[in-house]
């Protein structure tokens, strides 16, 4: 079963790791992606809200669905809420597979749609006071798109 969690603090990636792989032999490899926040356009903050309890159950239902398509030993999925700066870290995806097709294309399939299909609202802000809601992307859609099943 997938470790799941919406927080405002900063994760720990080598102590989630450690605890994802933790006495466990039928490890043989795990794939990782950290997403950072830029700082692009002179960006001050980036500021991401959500719904608590929803935001998790959706979260939790695509790890699940992971789990289902790939043979899958662990899953780990934290993603930040709240302001967020430029180079903090915004959301780690661990996945753990006795082979590493499974752990890279569980990896990239769960950051795909953590950037569509999430309910994460993004703000954001800008040293001189200006603020814009982010919009969603076409070459994330593209990307995610990949993933539909028949």
């Amino acid at each position: 079963m997938a470790t799941v969690r919406v927080q405002e603090g900063a994760f720990d990636m080598a102590a989630e790791q450690a605890a994802l792989a933790a006495g466990r032999t039928d490890v043989g490899g795990i794939a990782s992606f950290v997403g950072l926040c830029r700082g692009d356009d002179g960006l001050a903050a980036l500021v991401l809200e959500h719904y608590p309890g929803m935001t998790e159950r959706a979260l939790a239902g695509i790890a699940s669905e992971a789990e289902t398509r790939w043979p899958l030993t662990g899953c780990t999925v934290v993603h930040r809420v709240g302001r967020i700066h430029p180079g903090e870290p915004i959301v780690l995806v661990l996945t753990a597979s006795a082979h590493r097709t499974a752990a890279l294309e569980a990896c990239a399939f769960l950051i795909d749609w953590l950037k569509t299909g999430a309910p994460f609202w993004k703000r954001e802000e800008f040293p001189d006071g200006r603020e814009r809601w982010v919009e969603a992307r076409t070459s994330d859609d593209a990307a995610a798109a990949r993933w539909q099943q028949a």
